[in-house]
């Protein structure tokens, strides 16, 4: 059953962390069955309630799934190996259009920001006890968020968008619960939720958002929480349009305790509108990081959300690391204050490149989306040869597979340093590896 591995351990934790080992590692894949837990507490000599725990646990941190009498599993893609793996390595000599980053020309400069904030600390330091948000930078991300129509709410800061995401989740949910996220999606999000001990639905994509239809149908089998991404969507660049949007609050309109996250990481680098959702369930967040337009190692994302909501992560950060720094917020606050970003030249930028990148591939017959944003995605029907096949023409593109459940193959190009003349030559390489043909549909 498990080839020549051999579970150990005496206690649950002990059982867990060897069969999270053997995961880790590659002794035991995805999809091999477990032993019978009758069956391995004998061969451990153990209680059969022991083994009953650890794969409690395994459950719960998203490494092994149970179907009843047909045992239990590792999952097709176990939280312990993680999305961040399948990845291209990049050759010396091969064009990088893999990585999701923005473009470092488009980003301000840090220095007269972080100077100012220092020096602010140096006059006026932060002690314990002191607040734990930046009374100006709270106020700069108030009116951003008023100006939007986000309902109103305190104001927080985290480490980035996924810390956010993951307080939230552990605010209100418990192990064994379902979220509802996007299917393309976020690679690291889709590692995130079994990491934590929950469940994932799967929610089809276009280029305005989520499917309403399948939103419908993941809350009406029981998820407990959605996950939706305004704009600038990671890898499809969808963004959420007006019409979308009220489809969307008509189906949550139904569901008054669902959960509600929206991720805005695309603040600062998109054109669109934003459409938000929130205020039609009970309990919801709204997160916005500041990586891409100002930075990712600046690692700070702004929140608000119900009072609910807000208090619980708030008191729980407060037994955790405590604060971000406020030198980090101040020097974020003065980054807003002056303008350090021309979010139009920035959006239109980016907004160029994938314009050419798009029509370059209709030229040729090949369907890409990319609404907003700095990625584009292009449904390929087998994603391992396109990437290999690119890869030989000198070429790295990130492969479907890191943002995919259920959804069908595709390839994610990311703009954001592509430069007008290498348009046309990427456009012939993608072509040339997934051929003209129709490919299978982007949801």
């Amino acid at each position: 059953m498990l080839g020549g591995y051999k579970i150990q351990g005496r206690r649950a934790a002990e059982i867990a962390a060897s069969v999270e080992r053997a995961v880790g590692s590659g002794e035991l894949e995805p999809g091999q069955l477990l032993p019978p837990m009758r069956e391995l507490a004998t061969e451990l000599d153990v209680n059969p309630n022991t083994v009953a725990a650890a794969y409690r646990i395994l459950r719960e941190r998203g490494v092994i799934e149970t179907a009843g009498r047909r045992g239990s599993r590792v999952r097709p893609r176990p939280a312990t190996t993680g999305r961040e793996y399948i990845r291209v390595e990049v050759p010396q000599g091969v064009r990088d259009v893999a990585n999701g980053n923005p473009d470092p020309g488009l980003l301000p400069s840090l220095a007269p920001a972080f100077a100012a904030a220092a020096e602010r600390n140096d006059r006026e330091p932060v002690l314990y006890g002191d607040a734990a948000v930046e009374p100006e930078l709270a106020r700069l991300a108030r009116a951003a968020l008023d100006a939007d129509g986000v309902p109103d709410g305190p104001v927080e800061v985290a480490s980035g968008s996924l810390d956010v995401i993951e307080r939230v989740l552990a605010a209100h949910l418990k192990p064994g619960d379902t979220v509802a996220v996007e299917d393309p999606g976020w690679g690291s999000l889709l590692d995130l939720v079994p990491a934590v001990g929950l469940r994932t639905a799967p929610v089809g994509v276009d280029d305005e958002g989520p499917l309403p239809g399948d939103v419908r149908r993941a809350l009406e089998a029981g998820a407990r929480a959605l996950i939706v991404t305004d704009r600038a969507q990671n890898p499809t660049g969808a963004a959420v349009s007006a019409a979308r949007a009220g489809e969307l609050r008509a189906v949550l309109q139904e569901y008054p305790e669902v959960l509600l996250i929206e991720d805005d990481h695309g603040h600062g680098i998109v054109d669109l509108p934003l459409h938000p959702l929130a205020g039609v369930t009970r309990s919801w967040a709204f997160v916005r990081s500041a990586a891409k337009a100002y930075g990712p190692d600046l690692r700070l994302a702004v929140f608000t959300g119900d009072a609910v909501t807000v208090d619980r992560v708030r008191g729980r950060q407060r037994l955790g690391p405590g604060w971000v720094s406020r030198i980090g917020q101040r020097a974020f606050a003065r980054l807003l204050a002056d303008g350090a970003v021309d979010p139009k030249a920035v959006a239109a930028a980016y907004a160029g490149r994938r314009d050419l990148l798009i029509a370059a591939l209709a030229e040729l017959g090949v369907t890409a989306h990319g609404r907003s944003g700095m990625n584009v995605w292009i449904p390929v029907p087998d994603e391992t040869g396109a990437v290999s096949r690119l890869l030989h023409a000198g070429w790295a593109v990130a492969p479907g597979a890191r943002f995919r459940m259920s959804a069908s193959p595709g390839i994610r190009v990311t703009v954001s340093t592509l430069a007008e003349e290498e348009t046309v030559p990427l456009a012939e390489a993608i072509a040339a590896a997934v051929g003209t043909g129709p490919a299978r549909g982007y949801v």
